[in-house]
């Protein structure tokens, strides 16, 4: 598979990722995601675990496409960076965790949660990092021969990522406001 073939492959697979996320996230059932703060009294844990669950659908299709995907040598390493699936455990026992929460405060309070939050993190510091990178390495016109790359690249990159789509605070992720007391 050449270079061009592969980013094709994978631009296809990531836009109907992001659609299938797009949607679940404006749905009643999905709009948990990204709820904050105080706008998390308007859904339960539970909500949250049939959220979490929908993405489990949408990343077994990705994976799925994924594997069929022979990247090419010079992009192996990099391919396996970034289809790396270690976050999908810290989301599946979040999941299954906020399915017996009785409410916000004590989910936030669960390892589950704080394992989530801190894969969340490590996932954004990885993304952050490899775009420093991959900036340095377009500076240096390393990518002169390959006019695909450093845009499509970035586009993978942050489909995958999703550097702007992380959190500002994830260590906040799911956690209620604090409760005002008289």
């Amino acid at each position: 598979m050449s270079l061009s073939e592969y980013v094709e492959r994978l631009n296809t697979s990531l836009i109907r990722t992001i659609e299938q996320y797009e949607v679940l996230v404006t749905s009643p059932q999905g709009a948990v995601l990204v709820a904050d703060g105080a706008q998390l009294s308007d859904f339960t844990p539970r909500d949250l675990k049939t959220a979490l669950d929908g993405v489990g659908e949408i990343e077994v299709e990705l994976r799925e496409t994924i594997d069929a995907i022979q990247p090419p040598e010079q992009v192996a390493d990099l391919h396996n960076l970034l289809f790396d699936d270690r976050f999908t455990s810290a989301r599946e026992a979040l999941g299954a965790r906020a399915g017996t929460a009785a409410n916000w405060v004590e989910l936030s309070q669960t390892p589950e949660m704080a394992a989530y939050r801190t894969a969340v993190a490590v996932d954004k510091q990885a993304c952050i990092d490899f775009q420093t990178e991959l900036d340095a390495t377009t500076e240096r016109g390393a990518f002169a021969d390959t006019p695909w790359i450093p845009g499509e690249l970035k586009e993978v990159v942050d489909a995958l990522l999703g550097c702007t789509g992380f959190p500002e605070h994830p260590e906040d992720l799911f956690r209620p406001p604090p409760t005002s007391t008289p």
